[in-house]
Formats: C-alpha cells, sequence, structure tokens
C-alpha cells in the first residue's frame, strides 16, 4: 500500500515545529507501524535528508517507551495496545496518517516524536519505592495478604510508564500513572508505613513538573495501553486528603 504521512517534525526543544508530508511507499499491511517508519526513515537517508527520530525499544509492547498520536489517538486505533504492536493492516483503508509527539508541557519535545519524559521518573524518585527495612525474604505464607488486595496490587503494577494516560488527557494530568504506581505499593503490607506520606511527596513533584490536575473526563483510562482503571486516581484522592491532615505539606527542597 502506498500513504501519505502527515510527520511532525522539530529539530529541537528551542524550535518551531512543524508538520512534514512525506510518501511511505510499498508498505506491507504485515509491517508494525514502527516498521513501516524504519522504511520510510530507510527512503529519507537514501535521498539524503534527516530521517524521523521517534522512540522505541523492546517494540513487544513492554517498555512503554513508543509513544506516539497517530490520528490523534495515543497508541494509534486499537485498544490496549502500544504503538508498536500497531500493524498496518489494522490502519488499512486509510490514506493519509498523521504521526505526533505526546503532547504537554511537562513532556518538552527533544526532536521530532521523541519528548522528554524524566518528569515522569522525578514523580517516582519522590515516594515510589519502599525505603523502610522490611527484613529479609519470607516465605510465601509467612505475612497473609487478601486476594482482593492482591490483585489490585498487580493491576497497578502493570503500569508501564509511556505516558499515554498524560497524551489523551485535555489538561494533560499525570493522575493515572500516578496512582498506579502508588497504588500498588499501598496496597501490600511492605507500603504501608509510607503510603501516606509517599502520596504527598508525588503528588507535589506532579504538580511542580507542570502536570494539570485530573477532572474526570476518563481519556486515561481508555488510553492506557494496560487498562488501568481511573479508581486508582480515586484512591489516590482518599489518600491524599488523609496524608493533608496527618503530615506536613509538601515542600520544595532547594539544591
Amino acid at each position: 500500500m502506498d500513504l501519505t504521512l502527515h510527520v511532525w517534525r522539530q529539530d529541537g526543544p528551542n524550535d518551531k515545529g512543524r508538520f512534514e508530508t512525506l510518501p511511505a511507499k510499498d508498505i506491507s499491511e504485515h509491517m508494525s507501524f514502527l516498521e513501516m517508519l524504519d522504511l520510510v526513515n530507510e527512503q529519507l537517508i537514501e535521498q539524503g535528508k534527516e530521517p524521523i527520530a521517534f522512540d522505541h525499544d523492546c517494540r513487544e509492547g513492554i517498555c512503554g517507551t513508543c509513544g506516539l498520536m497517530i490520528n490523534g489517538v495515543p497508541h494509534g486505533p486499537l485498544a490496549l495496545t502500544t504503538a508498536c504492536q500497531i500493524h498496518m493492516r489494522h490502519i488499512k483503508g486509510a490514506k493519509e496518517i498523521w504521526v505526533e509527539p505526546w503532547r504537554a508541557t511537562a513532556f518538552p519535545v527533544i526532536k521530532d516524536l521523541v519528548v522528554d519524559r524524566s518528569a515522569m521518573d522525578r514523580i517516582i524518585e519522590a515516594g515510589g519505592y519502599v525505603s523502610v527495612r522490611t527484613g529479609a525474604a519470607q516465605d510465601a505464607n509467612a505475612t497473609p495478604i487478601e486476594k482482593i488486595d492482591a490483585d489490585m496490587a498487580m493491576d497497578a503494577a502493570i503500569c508501564i510508564g509511556c505516558g499515554a494516560c498524560v497524551a489523551a488527557c485535555p489538561n494533560a494530568s499525570a493522575m493515572l500513572f500516578m496512582s498506579a504506581k502508588a497504588g500498588h505499593l499501598g496496597f501490600l503490607p511492605q507500603g504501608q508505613p509510607e503510603r501516606y506520606e509517599r502520596v504527598l511527596n508525588m503528588v507535589g513533584v506532579h504538580d511542580d513538573e507542570g502536570f494539570g490536575n485530573c477532572t474526570n473526563h476518563g481519556a486515561c483510562q481508555n488510553a492506557c495501553p494496560k487498562g488501568i482503571s481511573v479508581d486508582f486516581i480515586a484512591r489516590l484522592n482518599r489518600d491524599l486528603v488523609k496524608a493533608t491532615l496527618t503530615y506536613k505539606p509538601y515542600e520544595i527542597t532547594a539544591v
């Protein structure tokens, strides 16, 4: 198949971006979307032109690196699927495809389709871990955990941190990501000692980084390739209320 691509091109974070129209010829419907971009890049290099910069790593729907807006939809037209797992047969019939990076103030464009998602790493650094001493590994049955809690922890832990929730949200909020990262620890005994302090710290960094607030649009849940529920956001908000009554407000520490 022959396609026309409208690809966002931007030389750097301080440059003005623009859409560039590129032909994509002889595309097999069995190619993945990223393989199609590889082929287009080969054609651009042969012509002495700058290839399209885009993020990718495992290409197996595991790592969350492949952040792309395909025709205005994070990760493309299929639900519960990352961009690297989209194949051209899934968008068969389309003559034109618009490809953009994640759009968010907290995700500055590095080049073309590549954005800086390190703001999400800093949210994790603020509290997405267990720092208290929990002792050596215990027998699996030594600390009983209700099945519903174990299931909920696993449902939250499946988040791959791709940023699709931010890209889909009209407020560019990272609440779904943050609630999953805080939630999977908050359901387990090891995460209880720091549960409320964790939420305060993570929410503080979330706001400092320029992410917006959640207003319950639900677009994040629909865009999430792992199907994480907005129920985790409700749990995070409840923990935040309790935390503000228990701990000192989040304060920025000068470096």
